[in-house]
């Protein structure tokens, strides 16, 4: 009876591994197949490898931190007038001469730093632009003086999903919540923060949702 026993679970145990196996091994081919699949992404962000991986890692993904948002309102001031491409390049010569975008040390420099800022090759040269930089700093510092969080001031105007998807079908340079925010910030003190450089920095960081859907896997 034993022998008559074990022969018949036999079948039942091996077609049981069978299927685990063919499950297994779909779920792979399902994994392989996602990671082959090209990331969807707008037709600006094709245009080098920089900016593809700025896309797929950075763009429109939340920052809220105050350093993180002054790095990317100071980038975006220096963008001005010039491509995106060119800031990026150049961003880790403008950490390094920024002293990593900490608000506290930038709002301390002085004239000598502005003239050692114009001979540094690794940035964008502009004076204006520089000012700005060390202006925008020491407003954030009076933000702190004033329990004002930079990032959490800057989120406030994130505007309701409804508007978000509205723009999304039509490309724009502003919107109401990047006007109103760029006054805020006018009077809060800092400058180089006009309604398009606001527009396109509540894009670059979350504020505004307008990344490309993943393709369905299904």
């Amino acid at each position: 009876m034993s022998e008559a026993g074990s022969g018949q679970t036999r079948p039942a145990e091996v077609e049981a591994a069978e299927v685990e196996a063919a499950e297994v091994e779909a779920a792979q081919a399902e994994s392989a197949q996602a990671e082959l699949a090209p990331p969807v992404r707008p037709e600006w962000a094709e245009g080098s490898d920089l900016l593809r991986d700025y896309y797929d890692t950075e763009w429109g993904f939340p920052v809220r931190d105050a350093r993180g948002v002054f790095e990317r309102i100071v980038l975006e001031g220096f963008q001005s007038g010039l491509s995106w491409s060119t800031v990026l390049r150049k961003r880790p010569a403008f950490r390094a001469a920024f002293a990593g975008f900490d608000p506290a040390v930038v709002a301390a420099f002085d004239e000598r730093d502005v003239e050692r800022l114009m001979g540094d090759s690794g940035i964008i040269r502009n004076r204006r632009k520089i000012e700005a930089a060390i202006t925008n700093a020491r407003a954030v510092l009076a933000l702190e003086a004033d329990g004002v969080d930079l990032g959490e001031l800057v989120w406030s105007f994130e505007p309701d999903a409804a508007s978000t998807a509205r723009d999304s079908l039509r490309p724009e340079t502003t919107s109401p919540e990047s006007l109103a925010l760029s006054k805020e910030l006018k009077r809060r003190g800092f400058t180089f923060v006009g309604p398009v450089t606001m527009y396109a920095l509540m894009e670059a960081i979350g504020i505004i949702d307008h990344r490309l859907p993943e393709p369905s896997r299904g």
